[in-house]
């Protein structure tokens, strides 16, 4: 047999054990793990939202996918996983995150229509609802990007703050679905803020992880959650939660944003479902996710969202707002593993009995 036939033949049995092979010969992962940003290297150097998992779930063969900005990473058992942004990147943005969907999904060597998706990352949370250092998932994933807006000088005196959604003349009002409402060139609106991921699968992940996970803490993240002196929640040690996210690209901070923010998940879930966490991409990474299901590229019952918490979304009681804003240097690296450890419960549950779970979504 000639040298080149044995070769092709060990190419097909690597990348056959290497790589689930779904019904019509593609690549089908069982698992994608999805993050929004890392730091330098995927692995060896400072950690961000990726690293642990390529490092500890021994993600070390890479996939090229036309058009992400980031290859997939993947281990023989199932398992893959990406990030959309790093520090080195010279833009701010979320775009990275819909093109990461996207590439996946009209990849041709890809099947996803039984993969199960964990978009997670850090992200600020309410001191009303929990502490830093805990890791939630959430069930709703509510975007507060499109809105309107007056400056808080300049709005109606009853008026709690000048943010108010499109085709709506007030703060906590939903748009009028009729032709006058005010939308773009006087066209009837019918929209919805919220993505509403499956309650089911989310209320199953939750209930294994608290059952499987245990939390760090430590007595620099107790000091500082003591400094929360009228918020019982915020006080608590790091925990495993459910909880509603709140997607913006504006980093916000304070008192009166969190409170517009806890009005706004409110107002979009029909009073269903609470702020706790806020961050940035995770309705890019969502509502592409939802594109993509409608054309029977994914199946959008099988996408979880985890959040874990790195900071509080205002100061201690009688502390300046600026002092605290963007500032997660204590809660970061709790944030970090507190996600991955709430998360790879999930995973290797997931893994370990594929055979049920590639047709059976799990539910409580």
């Amino acid at each position: 047999m000639k040298l080149s036939y044995i070769l092709m033949g060990l190419t097909l049995l690597f990348t056959t054990a290497a790589h689930a092979v779904g019904s019509v010969g593609k690549i089908a992962p069982k698992v994608i793990v999805l993050a929004g940003f890392e730091v330098g290297d995927d692995t060896g150097d400072a950690p961000g939202e990726f690293q642990y998992w390529a490092e500890r779930e021994k993600l070390t063969g890479t996939l090229a996918v036309p058009g992400a900005p980031h290859p997939l990473r993947y281990n023989a058992a199932g398992l893959y996983g990406s990030v959309a942004g790093n520090t080195r990147d010279k833009f701010l943005s979320t775009v990275p995150a819909s093109e990461l969907i996207m590439a996946l999904c009209l990849d041709p060597q890809l099947d996803l229509r039984k993969t199960y998706w964990i978009i997670n990352g850090i992200s600020g949370i309410d001191p009303a609802a929990g502490s830093i250092g805990s890791a939630v998932w959430a069930a709703n994933v509510v975007d507060a990007d499109a809105m309107r807006e007056i400056a808080e000088s300049e709005m109606p005196k009853s008026w709690p703050y000048g943010l108010f959604a499109i085709g709506t003349t007030a703060p906590n009002q939903l748009p009028k679905t009729h032709a006058d409402a005010g939308g773009w060139g006087g066209a009837t609106l019918s929209y919805t803020m919220n993505y509403p991921l499956n309650a089911a699968l989310t209320r199953w992940a939750y209930g294994f992880s608290r059952s499987h996970a245990t939390l760090d803490d430590s007595p620099a993240l107790k000091a500082w959650r003591e400094k929360y002196t009228v918020y019982p929640a915020a006080r608590q040690p790091p925990q495993i939660m459910m909880g509603g996210t709140l997607a913006t690209a504006r980093y916000w901070h304070g008192e009166a944003r969190t409170q517009w923010a806890r009005d706004w998940v409110k107002l979009w879930t029909g009073g269903k479902d609470r702020f706790v966490t806020t961050a940035m991409e995770q309705a890019a990474y969502v509502g592409t996710l939802q594109r993509m299901a409608k054309q029977g590229r994914v199946d959008f019952n099988r996408v979880m969202m985890l959040r874990s918490a790195s900071n509080y979304s205002l100061p201690p009681t009688g502390q300046d707002v600026t002092t605290t804003i963007g500032d997660e240097s204590l809660g970061t690296v709790p944030a970090f593993e507190a996600q991955y450890r709430a998360g790879s419960v999930v995973v290797h549950e997931l893994l370990k009995h594929w055979d049920h779970y590639e047709k059976v979504i799990p539910t409580p």
